[in-house]
């Protein structure tokens, strides 16, 4: 088993987006829904600076990021957006605070990782930062510098916690494969070299040296095998996404200590299964692999596809119930 099999992971959690716009509301239900596992909540119907980029961009030490209509670009000073996020950030971390006196357990944070944020932030030609090399070093040495800012407070909030960093990186599958579009959306950059992209990867999940760091993605062929070499202790995708020519690197990973994230409630709204149906193709997917039952529970955390921004209040509370249910179902019949 690897270091990574050092960590201790609850059994179901949330990916990080929330809708509406309350966030004491929104940490009141994550906190009451995972009372061993839960995470600071995001809130990107607030507009510019909640969202996902923008909520990092305002994480960035000595980088700045403001909204133009084609989305983030870098700038020369902190503006209005910029600080904007930074506001929202402290009033979701006050709410956190107020919700979490008290608590020692696991506690998610979750931030953009290098990689989908050098694909989605502009520099000042309005170009993408991940066409350029340099920009993209910047880039994510300021970010690494903000997530320990970041880590710090959030711990100083919440000092019985055990921080968990989640890097967002829905567009890393794309970055690999040049299929980031250039700003004219006639060309697509450049694919870096992947030994590049797994080493300023390796860098980040460095800054929580002390902790798990999570690499999410709900997009299609997360490259798994990547983030286990850069270090990434769990790995969060959309289960429904996975097929049978990812056995392999999902045995390799389970076998070799790495967490999975499995997100296996649907962020769409919909009705939900009973709990024993949405864990079903786990349970299959481990016979397949002639994994043991019963290292499920020490292998597998459950959480929606993705974040639930797009589903309604009452839809995002049942969605998160019924990760904790379905939990429950798999550790009590993991055959």
């Amino acid at each position: 088993m690897s270091e990574n099999s050092q960590f201790r992971f609850g059994a179901a959690t949330g990916v990080g987006s929330m809708p509406g716009g309350d966030a004491r509301e929104a940490v009141k239900t994550v906190t009451g829904t995972f009372e061993d596992f839960p995470f600071l909540p995001e809130l990107p119907a607030r507009g510019p600076g909640a969202d996902m980029i923008g909520r990092t961009a305002g994480m960035l030490v000595e980088l700045y990021a403001r909204v133009e209509p084609s989305g983030w670009r870098l700038g020369d000073r902190p503006g209005r957006d910029t600080k904007r996020a930074r506001s929202w950030l402290r009033q979701d971390l006050d709410a956190l605070e107020e919700f979490t006196q008290g608590y020692a357990g696991q506690l998610k944070i979750q931030v953009v990782g290098p990689w989908t944020l050098a694909a989605n932030l502009e520099l000042r030609g309005g170009e993408a930062a991940l066409s350029d090399p340099g920009a993209c070093r910047d880039l994510a040495a300021s970010l690494a510098e903000g997530l320990r800012l970041q880590l710090a407070e959030a711990q100083r909030r919440v000092p019985g916690a055990q921080l968990v960093l989640q890097l967002d990186e829905p567009s890393l599958t794309a970055v690999l494969r040049g299929q980031v579009k250039t700003a004219s959306g006639y060309r697509t950059h450049r694919a870096p070299d992947r030994q590049i992209v797994e080493a300023t990867l390796r860098d980040l999940v460095a800054v929580h040296a002390g902790g798990p760091v999570v690499v999410h993605s709900c997009a299609p062929d997360v490259p798994f095998a990547l983030l286990r070499r850069a270090g990434a202790a769990a790995v969060s995708f959309d289960f429904s996404l996975l097929t049978e020519r990812d056995d392999e690197v999902i045995g390799e990973a389970v076998e070799g200590g790495t967490r999975l994230l499995a997100g296996v409630v649907p962020s769409a709204e919909g009705p939900l299964s009973d709990p024993a149906g949405s864990v079903m193709g786990v349970r299959t997917l481990w016979r397949r692999l002639g994994l043991s039952p019963g290292l499920l529970a020490e292998a597998v955390t459950l959480t929606p596809a993705c974040g639930l921004a797009g589903a309604s209040p009452g839809y995002a509370r049942a969605a998160l119930a019924h990760c904790a249910r379905a939990a429950r179902s798999l550790a009590d019949n993991p055959e």
